[in-house]
């Protein structure tokens, strides 16, 4: 294990008492029992085609291979897994795909809670007819 994934107490990534190898040892279905109720039920109630062929595509990556080639996907929904650390992803934000490096900290979230789908609004100076008040608003 490397260093950058250390955490915690002992100087190790743990997840609910586990850490990042025994995770990865272990089946979907065990997985789940330790992801919050949101992401256990999705998984419970049977993922879909898209999101099989996600898990596939990412169990056949490594994390060289994403490093250069991520692996893009409009499935924000997906949880992330033990088996996605490590690897490159480029989630779909509506306009274009961004780049989102799975740590071990994210595992339990969903891929689209690390890309935003709105940019923040930065609001410049009112222009003439805005409101009643910007009438006396100079214009240089």
């Amino acid at each position: 294990m490397s260093s950058e994934y250390r955490t915690g107490r002992e100087g190790e990534f743990t997840y609910r008492g586990h850490t990042l190898d025994e995770l990865q040892e272990m089946e979907l279905d065990e997985v789940a029992e330790l992801l919050p109720a949101r992401q256990r039920r999705t998984i419970t109630r049977g993922l879909s085609e898209e999101h099989e062929k996600l898990l596939d595509e990412a169990a056949d990556s490594t994390a060289d291979e994403t490093a250069d080639n991520p692996i893009r996907t409009h499935l924000r929904d997906m949880p992330i897994l033990p088996g996605f650390v490590g690897l490159t992803f480029a989630v779909y934000t509506g306009q274009s795909f961004e780049r989102v490096e799975v740590d071990p900290e994210m595992i339990g979230h969903y891929l689209g809670e690390f890309q935003l789908t709105r940019s923040s609004v930065e609001h410049g100076q009112a222009g003439i007819g805005a409101t009643r008040s910007s009438k006396f608003v100079p214009l240089k």
